[in-house]
């Protein structure tokens, strides 16, 4: 179990991730303390209640969010300024940065710094688009490196569980391993899903539908700090774009030819590999049903649904809604585990919803 944090946090950086560190550390009662080069945006985070614009001259932690390119050099920087403080940062690539310091910060210093990761965001940025709930239930990774003091690493692991988020203990090469595995490779094939888009006819994009917009949706990212996520990641990236390539050379020589399974090998491992996915909570994947559910476009008829959704007595894991162009009504489709989904279905159906699995 981790120590309760205690003492004031100094937050570097008021974008989205470190502004919505400073609303969750705010609501549990943690001092917080905003710095950054743009006044307005400290300004703004401060309004929203992410902590003061006060100075600070002695907090126990320091929270550097900045872009990842500049992480190293601003750790540098108040591990100078803040002799005793405990240092971490929130940036999605830990060993270039961790590589950088070790080169130019002597080792009683370096003691006091241990990455991190909150594995949450969004499209959206800046201090606007901060939550105090962003961090709820989702993993944080806490990568001490070899000479990380236990006390450093208690400090954050103590910081990620008051944001509401799950502590990960990983080393740092383990982690851009695994963040290249499920978040920035999945980021790189929106990306190229979404380029396809650019020269197509308006004819074509008419038919778009739900699952065009849940593929492209991470591709609008900010692409310049996308571009630094990805150049400091390169090696874990690059690996698994090989393999990705070997993929597509495998779909390229199946199609078309078919007394060849190589197409139907690849969709086999796909359907295998998100049966691997944790589970909302963590813990092993749960076999899932879809419920589609017709939603006619007016006011209260969700509320109406989810209502008679929750009288069904399952549980809603999931959810998602289907607005195609040129439809009259919305598709809702409720995920639940699987041997529930013909009693939420046999449930909606008797209270008048059109609803089928």
């Amino acid at each position: 179990m981790s120590q309760q944090l205690t003492g004031q946090v100094l937050i570097v950086g008021t974008g989205l991730v470190g502004t919505s560190v400073g609303l969750a550390l705010s609501a549990s009662g943690v001092e917080v303390r905003l710095r950054d080069r743009d006044s307005g945006a400290v300004r703004v985070a401060a309004e929203r209640g992410a902590g003061s614009a006060e100075p600070t001259s002695d907090p126990a932690c320091v929270v550097v969010a900045v872009p990842p390119v500049q992480v190293a050099a601003v750790v540098r920087t108040v591990l100078a300024e803040f002799r005793s403080a405990t240092v971490t940062d929130v940036s999605s690539v830990k060993r270039e940065p961790l590589s950088t310091l070790a080169a130019s910060v002597d080792g009683d210093s370096l003691s006091r710094y241990v990455g991190g990761h909150p594995m949450a965001g969004s499209e959206l940025s800046g201090p606007w688009a901060a939550t105090a709930e962003l961090f709820q239930g989702r993993a944080w990774a806490v990568t001490p490196h070899a000479g990380s003091s236990p006390a450093a690493v208690e400090v954050v692991t103590a910081l990620a569980t008051s944001t509401g988020a799950v502590a990960v203990t990983m080393t740092p090469d383990e982690h851009d391993v695994a963040v290249a595995r499920v978040s920035h490779l999945p980021h790189l094939l929106s990306v190229l899903a979404a380029a396809q888009l650019g020269g197509a006819p308006a004819e074509h994009l008419a038919l778009s539908g739900q699952g065009l917009r849940d593929v492209t949706r991470i591709a609008a990212g900010d692409p310049t700090l996308w571009g630094q996520i990805l150049t400091a990641n390169a090696t874990a990236v690059r690996e698994l774009l090989r393999g990705v390539r070997a993929d597509v050379d495998e779909l390229l020589a199946g199609l078309g030819d078919d007394s060849s399974d190589r197409v139907g090998d690849v969709l086999q491992r796909a359907v295998a590999g998100t049966r691997r996915i944790p589970a909302k909570h963590g813990g092993p994947a749960r076999a899932e049903a879809v419920v589609v559910v017709a939603l006619p476009d007016r006011p209260g008829e969700l509320a109406r649904l989810f209502g008679d959704a929750g009288q069904s007595g399952v549980n809603v894991e999931d959810l998602r809604i289907d607005h195609d162009p040129g439809r009259p009504v919305g598709l809702v489709e409720l995920v639940v585990q699987a041997p529930a989904a013909d009693t939420l279905v046999d449930a909606l159906v008797a209270r008048g919803w059109s609803a089928h699995r």
